[in-house]
């Protein structure tokens, strides 16, 4: 039997069932996948659907995106509700909690046994499956556009400036930002108020909690602490060296977001997923030197692994039978070492399971200059293996409490809070989402 990227195979008896007639004479069988990315990414899933189309004969998937990760997860609930929903959603790592609990899903290993495939679930690293997984392991989704933060720097301007090697603490950070703010760069490192790289995998790789319960995991009664952890201490060196004017606020309200900052060499360090490594090799002049490496980590700290980010594939249930062996059939055509690589190649996230990893080491794809770095997020995800403070966030209305974070860092760059002040507002209007959530799924277990 072939082994596979995921080692996935069709038996026999599920190819007869699955295609019954003739292909030729039989119809095709459509079924809709409702994602969230846009943009150059949004393309590329495009691409992948149109692949598995032309690759045979059966199936045909519709794929559509919703133009964000939040609008997927409101639409896709919404469409639900209705009875009027995808047989497949991309659903981001802040949803996760939402669709476990909502009961509105076919779990992935279901899914994959009922039509024939069969799957060696520990072939995925456990640093992502764990987002996704119940407290036994149990994958109910599939892991897709896989990422962590990174660090992104201008190599030729940290020679400009005299600066050697890849900062790997904030207190390098620092001094090379006054290097380059002495080299005559207006912007030596530009970050925005997404809560992701500065809050998330900052307290990951710090072995900082986000919340109690095991960042949620425990409970649904877990309560926020960001406001009494290394966060503070952080969040308070920020704001110094933004007063200073060696970091700057690059977002898109105010014209530049900060990979574009980085691509057009505005500002020359940033904290980026490792998703945006094909971009930024596609949009950045073209012969500039740059670089990624692993987030820094404050001096004296014993790095952890840090988060997952990206999304990941949720079936959704009371569809018919046979858009279940389309999507099957889609989620097995993806994991194949061909697309694992191709997806890699043209996007920057990374490969999900240990198999495809070292598929793409063997053939020399990480020794090529555009792709060099990108090994780095997986060092990064498998660091350590995942504790209670870096397996995964799993708290009810993220997105909203995400927005809180945000709004609170907002208010605190731009003067109109301290720190703690900001930290501790958004703690307690994040805690009122999750009590509100708790509310809503009352006697609900996590499983």
């Amino acid at each position: 039997m072939k082994t596979h990227a995921v080692k996935f195979s069709l038996t026999v008896a599920a190819l007869a069932v699955g295609l019954g007639a003739t292909p030729a004479l039989a119809d095709k069988t459509k079924f809709e996948f409702w994602y969230g990315l846009s943009g150059d990414l949004g393309e590329r899933v495009e691409d992948a659907c149109k692949k598995f189309n032309d690759s045979q004969a059966d199936y045909e998937i519709v794929c559509t995106s919703q133009n964000g990760y939040p609008e997927t997860v409101q639409n896709s609930i919404a469409a639900y509700r209705a009875k009027k929903h995808p047989a497949i959603a991309q659903i981001f790592d802040g949803g996760t909690l939402d669709l476990m609990l909502s009961g509105a899903f076919v779990p992935a290993k279901k899914l994959m046994e009922d039509n024939g495939y069969k799957i060696d679930w520990t072939n995925y690293f456990g640093g992502i499956a764990n987002y996704y997984a119940t407290s036994k392991g149990e994958l109910y989704s599939f892991p897709f556009n896989s990422s962590t933060a990174m660090f992104y720097y201008n190599v030729d301007a940290f020679t400009k400036a005299g600066i050697e090697g890849a900062p790997q603490t904030w207190e390098d950070v620092e001094a090379a930002a006054r290097k380059l703010k002495a080299a005559g760069y207006s912007c030596p490192l530009g970050f925005s108020f997404d809560t992701w790289a500065t809050v998330e995998q900052f307290s990951a790789i710090h072995n900082q909690p986000i919340a109690t319960k095991s960042n949620g995991y425990d409970g649904l009664d877990t309560e926020l602490v960001i406001n009494k952890t290394k966060l503070v201490h952080h969040l308070t060196f920020f704001k110094k060296m933004t007063d200073e004017g060696l970091f700057v606020v690059k977002t898109k309200q105010l014209g530049m977001d900060v990979v574009p900052a980085f691509t057009s060499e505005t500002c020359q360090m940033i904290q980026s997923s490792i998703a945006d490594h094909g971009t930024i090799g596609k949009t950045i002049k073209p012969g500039t030197k740059w670089d990624v490496t692993m987030l820094p980590v404050w001096k004296g700290t014993e790095r952890q692994n840090s988060l997952v980010g990206g999304a990941s594939l949720w079936v959704l249930n009371n569809r018919p039978q046979a858009e279940y062996k389309g999507a099957a059939a889609f989620l097995n055509f993806i994991a194949q070492p061909d697309m694992v690589q191709w997806w890699s190649t043209v996007t920057g996230y990374i490969p999900v399971t240990k198999t495809g990893f070292e598929a793409m080491k063997a053939n020399g794809f990480y020794d090529k200059p555009e792709y060099k770095g990108r090994d780095k997020a997986i060092a990064s995800l498998t660091f350590t293996p995942t504790s209670a403070n870096t397996r995964g966030i799993r708290l009810g209305g993220f997105p909203q409490i995400r927005k809180e974070i945000s709004d609170a860092m907002e208010g605190i760059f731009f003067g109109k809070m301290t720190v703690q002040a900001g930290l501790d507002q958004a703690v307690e209007r994040g805690n009122a989402i999750l009590r509100r959530f708790e509310k809503t799924y009352a006697g609900r277990a996590l499983n």
